[in-house]
C-alpha cells in the first residue's frame, strides 16, 4: 500500500546566518602563532578564550564564551563537533540548574560534543547574534549553522534524548567527528527501510524497521520511524473534513482524535495539542486516561525539546492537576 508521505516534523532553530563569522574564524585559525587565534593571541591559552583566562573553561567540559572568543570556541569548533550553546544568566537559578545538567551530560559523553556557556549579562552581543529574548536558551550548532534549539528548563531525560538526537543527526558529517570524510556505512535493511518510507510504502517500511528493531532493540531510528509510520497510516485514512466534524461534536473523543491527526498533517501542531488538552479538561476517569495517552503519543512524534512539545506537556500537566 503506497500513500503520499506528509512531513510532520516541526521546524528546528531559526535561520541565523553565521557564515560570515565562520569565514572570519577560519581566517583566524590559519593565522601564525602569536597572532589572533594563536597561542599568544586573544583566544589562546591565557587569553580571554583560553583555559587560563576568565573566558576559558568554567568546569569539566564547559567553555565560558565571550564576545572575544565566540568565533573560535563556537563557530570554528562547530566544524569539528556539535556545539551546544547555553545562553544563561547567573542571576537565574533555573539557568544554573540547566548549566549543571548539561555539564554532567557533556562529561558523560567524553568530548563527543562541546558545551559553551554564554553569560548574556557579560556578553550581550552573543545574545543579539542568536536573537535571544529570554534565558535560558539553548542552541545547537553544527558546521556553523543552528540545527536545533529550545528555551526554558528541561528534565534531564529529555535533555539526554535531545543530545542523542543531535549526535545521531551529525554523525560522520563534521570534519573532526568519528567517521568524517568516509562514506556512512548503512545496514542494508536500514537502507531498504529508508527507501520504502521515502516512497510512502508504509507497510513495507514498517516491516523493514521492525526487522531492524529485532536485530538492534536500541535503534533510535527504527523506534522513531515505526511511531511515525503508525501515525501516518492512521492519519491519512481520516476524512478531510475531520476538523469541522470534531468542532461540531466537542464531546466526541474519536472525532477529536481524528481532527488532531489531520491538524498535525497540516502542520497545525499546537492546534492539535490544544484540542486534546481541552478534551482532557472536559473528561474524567477512563475517558480522560484515553485522551491523555493519545496526547502523549503525539508528543513522542517530535523532538522532546521542541517548544511546541514543551508547551504542550506543560499545558497537559496544568489540565490534569
Amino acid at each position: 500500500m503506497t500513500r503520499p508521505r506528509p512531513s510532520i516534523g516541526p521546524a528546528l532553530a531559526g535561520a541565523v546566518d553565521l557564515s560570515g563569522l565562520k569565514q572570519r574564524a577560519q581566517q583566524k585559525a590559519s593565522a601564525p602563532p602569536g597572532g589572533p587565534g594563536g597561542p599568544g593571541g586573544p583566544a589562546g591559552p591565557g587569553g580571554p578564550g583560553g583555559s587560563g583566562g576568565p573566558g576559558g573553561s568554567g568546569g569539566p567540559g564547559i567553555v565560558q564564551v565571550t564576545e572575544a572568543n565566540f568565533e573560535d570556541e563556537v563557530i570554528n569548533r562547530s566544524d569539528e563537533m556539535p556545539v551546544v550553546v547555553l545562553l544563561w544568566s547567573p542571576r537565574s537559578e533555573v539557568c544554573v540548574d540547566l548549566l549543571e545538567t548539561l555539564a554532567g551530560l557533556a562529561a558523560d559523553d567524553n568530548g563527543t560534543w562541546a558545551l559553551a556557556a554564554a553569560n548574556v549579562d557579560a556578553a550581550p552581543g552573543i545574545a543579539r547574534i542568536f536573537g535571544v529574548q529570554a534565558v535560558p536558551t539553548v542552541v545547537a550548532l553544527a558546521a556553523a549553522q543552528p540545527v536545533s534549539s529550545f528555551q526554558g528548563p528541561q528534565p534531564a531525560d529529555q535533555l539526554r534524548r535531545w543530545i542523542d538526537s543531535l549526535l545521531e543527526a551529525t554523525a560522520g558529517k563534521l570534519k573532526g567527528g568519528p567517521g568524517s570524510g568516509q562514506p556512512e556505512e548503512v545496514d542494508p535493511v536500514v537502507a531498504q527501510a529508508r527507501q520504502e518510507l521515502e516512497a510512502g510504502d508504509f507497510d513495507a517500511a514498517k516491516q523493514s524497521y521492525e526487522a531492524v528493531l529485532a536485530a538492534d532493540p536500541g535503534s533510535v531510528e527504527a523506534k522513531g520511524a515505526i511511531r511515525q509510520i503508525e501515525f501516518l497510516t492512521r492519519a491519512t485514512a481520516h476524512p478531510p473534513d475531520s476538523v469541522p466534524a470534531a468542532d461540531a461534536a466537542p464531546d466526541d473523543i474519536d472525532a477529536a482524535f481524528a481532527a488532531a491527526d489531520v491538524q498535525i498533517l497540516n502542520q497545525d501542531v499546537t492546534g492539535a495539542f490544544d484540542r486534546l488538552i481541552v478534551l482532557v479538561r472536559r473528561t474524567s476517569g477512563d475517558d480522560r486516561s484515553k485522551v491523555r495517552t493519545r496526547l502523549i503519543e503525539l508528543f513522542e512524534l517530535f523532538d522532546p525539546a521542541d517548544p511546541e512539545v514543551v508547551a504542550g506537556r506543560r499545558n497537559l500537566a496544568n489540565a490534569l492537576y
